[in-house]
């Protein structure tokens, strides 16, 4: 009874292991896991906003109403506005546009002049793209041509009460 017994328990090993190894059982090769900590992703920032009210001089560098001032031809204007610039992201880059300060109906076009803004830090004149917050001033010229004779532009307006600037993110020269 003793050999029956050990055989019985030694056939019932047999088949146990013969159905590991034969792919019915639980036998798997080697693996290992770990986690990673890959961090949050922040995004940058980008804004432009007036820095208080924009401000008009004359040739002479003498604040003026614009709303009572009448120019006269050779009269050359100039408006200022700062301007704060945020530019926050690693690879950030912008461009600083003004728009509404092209040729508006009212004077010959012949007879004025206005430039496109001029940009400032600092007092150095600074060059799209900007990459860094900072501020910046703005500074347009509108100058009425002392060549205008005879009544030429007498009442005419220039509207210059939509400029706008727009600060347009783009991929910063150099990365791909």
């Amino acid at each position: 009874m003793k050999n029956a017994t050990l055989i019985k328990g030694a056939g019932a090993i047999a088949v146990g292991a013969g159905l590991l190894l034969g792919g019915g059982g639980t036998l798997a090769w080697w693996n290992a896991a770990d986690s990673a900590a890959p961090g949050t992703i922040v995004a940058g920032d980008l804004n432009v906003a007036k820095a208080g009210a924009g401000v008009w001089t004359d040739r002479a560098g003498n604040t003026i109403d614009v709303a009572s001032y009448k120019v006269v031809p050779g009269d050359k204007l100039t408006f200022t506005q700062t301007l704060t610039v945020t530019l926050t992201g690693d690879k950030m880059a912008a461009e600083l546009t003004a728009t509404g300060t092209g040729a508006s109906s009212g004077f010959t076009a012949g007879n004025v002049a206005v430039t496109t803004p001029v940009l400032t830090s600092g007092g150095t004149v600074i060059t799209n793209p900007l990459t860094t917050s900072k501020t910046v001033t703005a500074t347009i010229t509108f100058e009425f041509k002392s060549s205008a004779t005879g009544r030429a532009d007498t009442t005419a307006s220039y509207d210059l009460g939509n400029v706008a600037f727009t600060l347009t993110q783009i991929q910063q020269p150099g990365l791909a």
